[in-house]
């Protein structure tokens, strides 16, 4: 699904040779400032590399219309946006963004079933804990069926028992539904339980990929 070759990224990343296979799980590992959020952001274009090549699906990110790729290959930050209104307006505003329909308060509530958020929609969504908050902004995100979730640090908020509940949902969702999910995570535990593939990160360089 994508390929780096030769990819470099100010004195952030340095990346030889590098694929994240499709349909897969995918956890980025490493410490803190080592290039993993810098690597995901590259994925859909927020920022482009200075040299090398990156590729998805046999085509080069530099031919590809952003605004296009980021429909298809949505990123959830570790500090999403919440918007003022309700529950509701902030679950619906990316499919706004994306050019996409609307769906009905039955899908919505499914979604929060999902991110196992127990809230009404009409609920005042700046409101919420900083773990509701990240969880709204999870469910937005699986509305709008992209192909690849790219998640940063997806259950920074949230407690060790919900983080679980949460990724675990997430995963299903990706392997049902045949997307791909790629999470840089702190938590060594939580890519082993869960991931496909691990790929650790150490001053901008990849030092180890491994199978789960």
């Amino acid at each position: 699904m994508f390929s780096f070759k030769e990819v470099q990224y100010k004195d952030i990343l340095n990346i030889g040779n590098l694929t994240i296979k499709k349909h897969k799980v995918t956890s980025l590992v490493g410490q803190s400032g080592s290039g993993k959020t810098t690597l995901l952001r590259l994925l859909n274009k927020l920022i482009s590399c200075d040299g090398g090549e990156i590729f998805y699906n046999n085509q080069s990110l530099g031919t590809i219309d952003p605004v296009g790729l980021r429909r298809e290959v949505v990123m959830l930050p570790q500090a999403p946006a919440i918007f003022s209104g309700s529950i509701k307006d902030n679950l619906l505003i990316g499919l706004k963004f994306s050019e996409k329909p609307p769906v009905s308060d039955h899908q919505l509530y499914e979604v929060l079933k999902l991110v196992k958020l127990n809230k009404e929609l009409d609920q005042d969504a700046e409101k919420l804990s900083g773990g509701e908050k990240q969880r709204v902004a999870l469910g937005r995100v699986i509305l709008m069926k992209p192909e690849v979730l790219l998640l940063d640090e997806p259950s920074s908020a949230l407690d060790e028992e919900t983080e679980d509940m949460i990724i675990e949902a997430l995963v299903n969702y990706t392997k049902e539904n045949n997307k791909t999910l790629i999470m840089v995570t702190h938590s060594k535990k939580i890519a082993k339980q869960f991931s496909d593939e691990i790929i650790e990160i150490k001053e901008g360089m990849v030092v180890h990929e491994e199978e789960v």
